[in-house]
Order: C-alpha cells, then structure tokens, then sequence
C-alpha cells in the first residue's frame, strides 16, 4: 500500500485541522492504520490508530479528546480531526500502515508503511 498524507499548514492557536492519508494499492480495511508526528530533535510520536474496520481506536493521552482518528472505507481514506491547537503541536505529521497484529499501536517501528508527512505550525 502507498500512503500520501496531507491537509497540514499554518494555523493559530486554538484553531482546527483535518490530516487526510489517501491510500492507494490495497484496502485500508487490511491494515491497522496510525498518525505519527516528529517534531526537530524529537523521536517521532505516537498520536492515534485505528483497527482494520474501525470499530476501536487508541490515542496518546498528549492527544485525547483533542484529536480524532477515522476511516472513510468507501474512499479509502483516513482522517486525523485536529482541534484546540496549541504551539507545541507543532510538527511534521505521518500516517503509517501495518499488516501486522501486535499487542502495541504505539510503537512506531511496528508499522511497515509509511507516508511522506504533512507539515503542521501552530503559532501563538
């Protein structure tokens, strides 16, 4: 499968934003799909994911009741709902893939695929 992510930009303090990953190849019903940010200097970050069919979600607690995840399966696409932005959110943002089932979704080398990152700059 082929990951694009985009969506991301400049935005304010407080603002809202929505992170789109189209995938392209095969179904995103086969994956457990995740985003991921990196900031300079820093590891890159779990933020959320989402099961094969959608049903349960996980969040970073950095991140919950801020950001939603979600898949449109007729698309193929998934979502990240980005609310209350706050500076230090400020980062390059990835969705990933994985085929795999692991007792861990935050774990960023469990996930075999990869999109390119949208750059998101929160200012205050």
């Amino acid at each position: 499968v082929q990951l694009q992510a985009s969506g991301g930009g400049s935005v304010q303090t407080g603002d809202s934003l929505r992170l789109s990953c189209a995938a392209s190849g095969r179904s995103i019903t086969n994956y457990l799909m995740g985003w991921f940010r990196q900031a300079p200097g820093t590891e890159r970050e779990f933020l959320a994911a989402s099961s094969r069919n959608g049903g349960s979600t996980s969040y970073a607690d950095s991140v919950r009741g801020r950001f939603t995840i979600s898949k449109d399966k007729t698309k193929n696409l998934v979502y990240l709902q980005m609310n209350n932005l706050q500076p230090e959110d400020t980062a390059i943002y990835y969705c990933a893939a994985t085929q795999k089932v692991w007792s861990s979704r935050s774990i960023a080398s469990h996930y075999e695929y990869w999109g390119q990152g949208t750059l998101v700059t929160v200012s205050s």
